[in-house]
């Protein structure tokens, strides 16, 4: 998955972010595979449970049938039809979830390889609070942070200095 490029910055801020609002004896239901983040939450002391790859869009059982008190989804969003329904379907009051950025300067990602590799949301802040509030979630932080990639050139630039991901911090409104 990060063959060529592990994203340091980003798993360091997303682990602070993380150990800032939830204690390692809450259960973490992970949107997603196992994965190097999820493998950095156990390493920290966190339990753990991934989802196993099924399509949410279609299939929310995991996230009715598990037993967790905090849900994560960390670079999944994105790539969800109907992340709303997803969102209904959480039974956790703690929700931490975390987009790349819509760029100005770049067209919505998609792999011609891999049919799961593809962004069919490209969200703007505004987009994720509004979603997570209609689902009945008060954000409580937010973070949002750069991703510089070491190369030349105009986009490689604007990456130096517009913000690339947003993470949030949410809880249910009772």
């Amino acid at each position: 998955m990060y063959e060529k490029t592990y994203p340091s910055k980003r798993f360091n801020l997303t682990l602070q972010f993380l150990k800032k609002h939830v204690s390692t004896t809450e259960t973490i239901l992970d949107l997603g595979v196992p994965n190097p983040f999820s493998k950095i939450m156990v390493d920290n002391g966190y339990t753990v449970i991934n989802t196993k790859g099924e399509d949410v869009d279609n299939d929310q059982t995991a996230l009715q049938t598990e037993n967790y008190s905090v849900f994560t989804a960390f670079e999944i969003f994105e790539h969800l039809l109907n992340p709303y329904t997803v969102l209904q379907n959480v039974k956790a009051d703690k929700v931490l979830i975390s987009i790349p950025l819509r760029l100005w300067f770049s067209p919505a990602y998609r792999s011609k390889t891999d049919m799961w590799d593809r962004h069919y949301h490209e969200f703007e802040d505004w987009q994720l609070d509004w979603l997570l509030e209609k689902a009945g979630y008060k954000i409580v932080d937010r973070l949002k942070f750069t991703h510089p990639v070491k190369k030349l050139g105009l986009r490689p630039l604007l990456r130096w200095i517009t913000p690339r991901y947003y993470l949030v911090y949410a809880e249910k409104v009772k």
